[in-house]
Parts: structure tokens; sequence; C-alpha cells
């Protein structure tokens, strides 16, 4: 099978489409001809070797995928075969034609559907999900949110605005604050022009929640907005550093939920048409290193795909 092989850390560059021997699904596991894969922000960092884990080389990066079941291992119901599914594969093995998964992570794709969305909404729609189920964002209430054009920023202006929040969607680009207003944006700012905090003070006055995703000093920046006792949501580290919110502030943890069933349930409402995934870029396999980049140069408006056939 085609799958992009990372040998050596360093740039985009790094990842090379090879020809590699088909992996074999062993007891407990299913393999599956992969439609799509997701290609994450984490993923960068790790190809770099400055992220959160470090991959042992050499490595096929991806960790969420969707497709078709072809065969299973021991010990698993052969009636799998030919099941539509999404899945998480620990983390490794996703950009690739074919990919090994355990049949405990399968979850099935609902009708109505489509294998990009269910990537899309695998892992950034259980997070916002969780976040949200966390957060209780209520009526009336001012919330900001970073990285609001990204995967999992736009998913929570949706589920935020849906509570009936005031949404504040703070974006890098033109696109992605446009984005973020169609999805339900009171308001939304550019959180790297100076003034941007003003901006949403005079608009809100003090906010009641924040979701940071972002982190360094945009993330310090966003706390000072909060009002005393003001929930902060913390999740991410876009920047390179989390956010650690002060005494002042009440930090939200993470739900004690299943995260299938939060994915589960993310795929569920959009199956019932109220959650849409934001899908920005969609490229083949051959073309992971141009998906890296533009996910580090911050051009991505909303998920970016990998599609191994096309």
């Amino acid at each position: 099978m085609r799958a992009v092989v990372l040998r050596a850390y360093g740039g985009p560059e790094a990842l090379v489409v090879e020809e590699v021997p088909d992996p074999v699904p062993g007891p407990g596991q299913v393999l599956i001809e992969v439609a799509v894969a997701g290609v994450t922000f984490v993923e960068t960092q790790v190809r770099a070797d400055r992220g959160p884990r470090r991959a042992e080389l050499p490595a096929i990066l991806g960790n969420g995928v969707a497709g078709t079941v072809t065969a299973v291992g021991a010990g698993v119901a052969g009636s799998l075969a030919g099941s539509r599914v999404v899945s998480t594969l620990g983390g490794y093995g996703g950009y690739a034609e074919l990919a090994v998964a355990s049949a405990d992570d399968l979850i099935p794709i609902p009708d109505g559907v489509s294998p990009e969305h269910a990537v899309a909404l695998l892992a950034d729609g259980r997070t916002a999900l969780g976040l949200v189920r966390a957060a209780e964002p209520k009526p009336g209430e001012w919330v900001l949110v970073e990285a609001a054009g990204g995967g999992v920023g736009s998913l929570l202006v949706q589920l935020a605005a849906a509570a009936g929040a005031r949404v504040i969607g703070a974006a890098s680009s033109p696109a992605k604050r446009a984005l973020a207003a169609e999805l339900g944006a009171e308001l939304t700012v550019d959180y790297t022009e100076p003034g941007w905090a003003e901006r949403v003070r005079d608009a809100a006055g003090a906010l009641d929640l924040v979701f940071d995703g972002v982190g360094g000093e945009i993330g310090a920046t966003a706390e000072t907005l909060l009002r005393d006792g003001g929930r902060m949501s913390v999740y991410g580290m876009a920047s390179g550093t989390m956010t650690t919110p002060g005494t002042r502030v009440t930090k939200v943890p993470w739900p004690s939920t299943d995260l299938r069933e939060l994915s589960r349930a993310a795929l569920e409402e959009a199956a019932a048409g109220r959650l849409r995934p934001a899908i920005g870029l969609t490229l083949p396999l051959e073309s992971a290193a141009e998906a890296h980049a533009a996910i580090e140069a911050r051009r991505v408006t909303g998920k970016t795909l990998l599609v191994p056939r096309p």
C-alpha cells in the first residue's frame, strides 16, 4: 500500500509517500480501507519533534480515519466486514491507504453523514461537545471562542450559539472570521491585531466564558476579559504554551464522559443537521506535506483532510 512515512524529524518536506507492506489486523482488530484521513495541528508538532508526544521513527502519522472494514482479526465478528466506520488509531497509521484499528474503537457512520464529515467530527466533534457540556454556556452569556475558524472552534461557535449564548469569534483571517459569523458569532475580532481585547470589552463588557484553544499571549489576554468568577475552558496550545488560569476565574474541568460516546453524539448531531463541520482543505495522500505547511501557516479555515485514493 501507499503511505506517508516520516523517517526523520523536520519540516513538512519530511513527509514522503512510499510503498510499504499492507498492515494485518491482529486479535481484536480490523483492517480499514481508508477513504479519508484527518490531519491535525498536533501532528505537525509531532513531525517537527516539538509536540506533546514523540514519534518512534519511522512513523506513519494520522490518528483519525473513515472508511470501510475489509478484514477482521481473531475474536472480531465477521459481520463487521463491509461496514462504514470512523475510528481513532492510537495516534499513528492514518496517512495510508489501509489502517489497522481496534474493533472497540470503531464508530458506525450514520446514514446521511459523509466520511469527510465523520473524520472532521471524530476528534474535533467530541472535543467541542465535551467542552460545551462541561462549560454549559447559557442564554444571554457572552462567550469568546478563540481560533473560531478552526476545526474545534467552528464547532464551538455553533454549539454555544445554539445554547443561546452571545458568541464572539476570534480568528486571524477574514475568511475565518466570516465563517465564524456565518455559524453564529455575533461579533468577530482579529486577535493578531493590537486592540482586539478593547473591541471585545467595548462590545460585551466582561465575558462570562472563554474557550481557549490558543494559549500563550492570546490566552492570557482572553483571561483578563473574564468577569470575576467567569469560566475559562482551556483545551489547546496552538501558540506553544498552555494557559494556566489564575484564581480570579473558574477553570472548567473536562467532563467525565466516555470519548466514544461524545464522538457518537457529535455524529448524531450532524446526521440531524444540527452540527456542520467546516472542511477547509482536502488533498491527495501525496500532498501531506502541503497539508502540514498550510496548517502551520494558519491558511486553513476548518478541517484539513487527506484522501488516499482518487
